[in-house]
């Protein structure tokens, strides 16, 4: 598998078919793990980073029921290609920033990554479409015991699994809910809604995770502390609070409807007539306008486009996709053409074929 390959295609995650899926993009949950035999990541040299990631990356290999796994040297990747797979959710920004030995394991549908050296040393994260998360833990609980059964963890019997950071000893578990909730934005009821959740020890994140911004109105829900929980606990005490989010963005998008659907819906189509006819455009103002259409499929007010179309263009017209689409490095300002070139050939496209269709 070359990244070449994974840029043309879509992942799972983004696939637009699981429960709650008009609402809900994906289900993660990330495990950190360490091992045993060596200090944590921050007081590694290369020497010791080297003897990990080979540790780890034998293990994998070895392993025989995790047969589609494809592994990538990240410390050899040029900067776009770190920032592809950074884009694609499969890596951290933090191991893309990182430096010395470093590697990631990615299955065959993207369904599964393994993150070597990055705050701690091992960090598996399995996504799925929708809202999935028993299926989600049921994967990575079986893809963590496959990996353990070739290496010791560090494990205390009070504390659990130890990590590089207090707040994910334990479980070592971070349990996440990406959402989208453009009809909460525009009645602005954001705030007030993600002030509850923090006040119930709830995190909230941006499309990238931690220190991101909220692009295309995406939100991460996630737990912030594990230590003294279960993994069951960490799991219900999300997937409690999601039902009740569904429930507000639903509610909002219908007030939106019931008192200016006229002006909401000249809203959308002025902003899919954009997508569709701009010469140049910033990623930033192509994902606020997808957000408006991708509501707009949604709600039943356009009806030429699918959403796993609307998923896919969010991510394929981020900077390092687009240069992996097109075969070349290019400056903003190339960018912002190619990417008004491409919106405009897949939006035609889609066009283009349910008129056929019809």
């Amino acid at each position: 598998m070359k990244l070449e390959d994974l840029a043309g295609r879509c992942g799972e995650w983004l696939r637009g078919s699981g429960p709650e899926s008009d609402i809900v993009i994906s289900s993660r949950i990330r495990l950190a793990r360490n091992l045993a035999d060596f200090p944590f990541i921050r007081q590694c040299d290369d020497k010791d980073r080297g003897a990990i990631e080979r540790t780890l990356c034998d293990a994998v290999h070895d392993e025989k029921r995790l047969a589609d796994v494809t592994y990538v040297d990240v410390n050899d990747l040029p900067s776009v290609d770190r920032q592809f797979l950074v884009e694609r959710q499969l890596i951290s920004r933090e191991l893309a920033d990182a430096h010395g030995p470093r590697g990631v394991a990615i299955n065959e549908g993207e369904k599964f990554s393994l993150m070597i050296n990055e705050e701690d040393h091992l960090r598996i994260q399995v996504m799925n479409s929708g809202l999935d998360l028993k299926s989600t833990w049921e994967d990575i609980n079986r893809i963590d015991d496959l990996i353990e059964e070739h290496v010791t963890y560090a494990f205390h019997d009070d504390l659990g699994y130890l990590t590089a950071c207090p707040t994910n000893v334990g479980t070592g578990m971070r349990v996440s809910v990406m959402l989208h909730l453009p009809a909460l934005v525009i009645t602005r009821q954001i705030e007030k809604v993600f002030r509850s959740l923090q006040k119930i020890n709830l995190a909230v994140r941006g499309l990238y995770g931690e220190g991101s911004q909220a692009m295309g109105d995406f939100y991460q829900i996630s737990n912030q502390i594990t230590l003294g929980r279960s993994e069951d606990e960490l799991i219900t005490q999300v997937a409690e609070v999601i039902p009740a989010m569904i429930d507000y963005e639903r509610k909002a998008r219908e007030f939106l409807i019931k008192e200016s659907q006229t002006d909401l819906h000249d809203k959308i189509s002025r902003d899919y007539g954009t997508l569709c006819s701009a010469q140049k455009i910033s990623s930033e103002e192509t994902m606020m306008l997808l957000s408006s259409v991708r509501m707009g499929v949604n709600l039943g007010l356009i009806k030429d486009i699918e959403i796993p179309v609307i998923n896919q263009l969010f991510i394929h017209t981020q900077p390092a996709h687009l240069q992996k689409l097109r075969g070349t490095e290019l400056d903003t300002a190339n960018r912002n053409k190619e990417r008004a070139l491409y919106l405009q050939q897949h939006l035609k496209r889609e066009t283009d074929g349910e008129a056929e269709h019809n």
